[in-house]
C-alpha cells in the first residue's frame, strides 16, 4: 500500500497551481533546447556527418515538429491538471490538443512539399490541405465552445470556490481521485509508446528504411483510448449526483466526441479530418443543447 500511497501522493503535487506553472515553464525550456538539437541534426546530415534516412532531416522547417510535441504533452498535462476542476474545461483541452496534433502535422509535411502545378493529385499536397482546412475550422469550433462553457469564464484561471455545495464537492473530490490515478497512467503509456518507437526506429535503421515514419499517433492513439475509460467513469460517477437528463445527455456526448477522436487516429486522408472536426461539432452541439436546457429551466422556475 506504500508504494500506491507514494504515487497518489506525487500526484497531488503534480497536480497543484505552483507546480503547474513549474512545469509549463519546463516544458517551453525543453521545447527550445530540442528545436535547436533537430536544427543541428538537420545541418549534420546536411553536410553529410551523419546518414540517417528520414525525410525529418531534410528540411529546417522540419524542425518545429519536435518542440510542438513537447506543447502537446505539456497539452496532455493540463488535460488532466482540469479534470477535477471542470469538465467542459477538460474536453475542451482535448480539441485542442487534436488541434495540436494537427498542426504538428502540418510543419511536418510543409517539408516534403511537392509545389507541383498538378496540385490536387499528390496526396501528400492533399493532406496539407485539408489539414490547413481543418484548422482553420477547428480554432472556431474551439473558441465557440469555450464561448459557451461557463466554467472556462469562471474558473478556468482561478482556484477553485471552497464554498460549495455538499453533492458537488464530493464529485469534485472523486475526479481529484481519477486525476491522480491517471497521471501515473500517462507515464507508463508515455514510456511504453517511447520505448516502441525507439525499438522500430533502430530497426529501420539498422535495415537502412525510413526513419520517424508515422510519427504523429504514438502515445496519442493509446492515450484518447484511456480518456473514453476517463470519460465513461465520469459519466457515471456524475450520476451519484444528479438526476438532470441535459447533463446526463452533456456527458454522454462528451464520451462519443472522444471516441470520434480515437477513431481518427486509425484512419488516414479526408475522413480522418472530417471525424476530427465532427468530433469537435458535435460537442460544441452538445454544449449549446445543455445550455438552453439550462436556460429555459431555470426561467420555468423563476415562473412558477
Amino acid at each position: 500500500m506504500k508504494p500506491l500511497a507514494s504515487i497518489l501522493n506525487y500526484s497531488t503535487m503534480l497536480l497543484s497551481y505552483e507546480t503547474r506553472v513549474k512545469i509549463e515553464k519546463l516544458s517551453l525550456t525543453i521545447a527550445i533546447c530540442c528545436f535547436f538539437i533537430h536544427l543541428a541534426l538537420i545541418i549534420f546530415a546536411f553536410f553529410g556527418f551523419i546518414s540517417v534516412k528520414s525525410s525529418f532531416l531534410l528540411n529546417p522547417i522540419a524542425a518545429i515538429y519536435t518542440p510542438f510535441s513537447f506543447i502537446l504533452v505539456y497539452e496532455v498535462y493540463l488535460l488532466i491538471f482540469y479534470i477535477p476542476h471542470s469538465i467542459t474545461i477538460y474536453i475542451g483541452k482535448q480539441f485542442e490538443i487534436i488541434t495540436l496534433i494537427v498542426i504538428r502535422r502540418i510543419f511536418k509535411d510543409i517539408a516534403s512539399l511537392d509545389f507541383m502545378s498538378d496540385w490536387f493529385h499528390s496526396k501528400g499536397d492533399l493532406q496539407f490541405t485539408y489539414d490547413i482546412v481543418t484548422t482553420l475550422i477547428l480554432l472556431l469550433l474551439i473558441f465557440l465552445f469555450y464561448k459557451n462553457s461557463h466554467a472556462y469564464s469562471k474558473s478556468s484561471h482561478s482556484k477553485p470556490d471552497t464554498m460549495l455545495d455538499p453533492n458537488l464537492h464530493s464529485f469534485i473530490r472523486l475526479k481529484l481521485i481519477l486525476a491522480k490515478i491517471l497521471v501515473p497512467t500517462m507515464f507508463i503509456l508515455a514510456f511504453v509508446a517511447f520505448f516502441n518507437w525507439t525499438m522500430n526506429a533502430m530497426n529501420a535503421y539498422s535495415q537502412k528504411m525510413e526513419v520517424f515514419v508515422e510519427l504523429n499517433n504514438i502515445f496519442f492513439d493509446e492515450f484518447f483510448t484511456a480518456l473514453i475509460i476517463v470519460d465513461a467513469l465520469l459519466l457515471l460517477m456524475s450520476l451519484y449526483f444528479t438526476d438532470k437528463f441535459h447533463v446526463i445527455v452533456r456527458n454522454s456526448g462528451f464520451v462519443i466526441s472522444t471516441i470520434l477522436l480515437k477513431l481518427s487516429f486509425s484512419i488516414d486522408g479526408i475522413l480522418s479530418n472530417v471525424l476530427i472536426i465532427g468530433s469537435v461539432l458535435f460537442g460544441l452541439s452538445i454544449l449549446l443543447i445543455h445550455n438552453l436546457y439550462d436556460t429555459k429551466l431555470d426561467r420555468k422556475q423563476l415562473l412558477e
